[in-house]
């Protein structure tokens, strides 16, 4: 991926900001206007870290019911993916990822560029990559997350990853993805094998437009 136009997009008809607050607003106006300098990815990045920087040390903006975890979810084992934000022409995402202490998410790609950082908590991350058949993945390293700490993502490098929660406490990180990640088909990869699945992750409060189906057929599809 080399520059900010070459996006996976999703419509969709619901509401744009789930979470309408002033803060929210402006932070999303500086997201656009970041992206919308155009050119490669990796100079976006860099132009989106001081106000995703601010996001993540202010504890105060973001309601308690955005960081709990979810008995029924697309990801499983308790965890909650609560949409914030998400434009309608799929361009853009901010989610908060809830996962209750000891559990992990599948292993998953994102299929989008952009920022994750944890918000609360502490957590594991193990980073996958696909092997010489291009299906398989393979552990590649893996990393201590602790509060505040932000990684960019932009594929295919290092997009495929599983988070483990290791705090006593519900570890919640922040996703800023150019796509709507919940409601995109993308991959899951089994534990034992490294092969993929089709996976739609879904939103705890945001419905997936059945429109979206199509895209399941996408899903078995890489970019290398």
């Amino acid at each position: 991926m080399c520059d900010t136009q070459h996006l996976l997009h999703s419509h969709h008809h619901g509401p744009e900001f789930i979470l309408d607050t002033p803060h929210m607003r402006e932070f999303i106006d500086e997201v656009k206007a970041a992206i919308a300098e155009g050119g490669r990815v990796e100079e976006a990045i860099e132009r989106l870290k001081p106000s995703f920087t601010r996001l993540m040390d202010d504890q105060d903006w973001l309601p308690d019911e955005y960081m709990a975890d979810a008995p029924e979810s697309g990801m499983g084992n308790g965890i909650g993916q609560w949409a914030l934000y998400r434009a309608q022409d799929g361009s853009l995402c901010l989610f908060s990822l809830v996962v209750p202490p000891g559990q992990s998410t599948p292993i998953h790609d994102h299929r989008a560029w952009g920022l994750i950082g944890l918000y609360r908590g502490t957590q594991d991350e193990d980073v996958y990559a696909h092997g010489d058949d291009h299906e398989r993945v393979h552990l590649k390293s893996s990393n201590k997350i602790e509060p505040g700490e932000f990684f960019a993502l932009i594929p295919p490098d290092d997009d495929i990853h599983q988070i483990t929660t290791t705090s006593d406490v519900t570890s919640v990180s922040l996703h800023l993805l150019t796509n709507d990640t919940g409601c995109i088909w993308r991959h899951k990869f089994d534990q034992e094998t490294g092969l993929p699945s089709p996976f739609r992750s879904g939103y705890v409060n945001a419905e997936c437009d059945d429109e979206h189906d199509h895209q399941h057929d996408h899903a078995h599809s890489h970019t290398h």
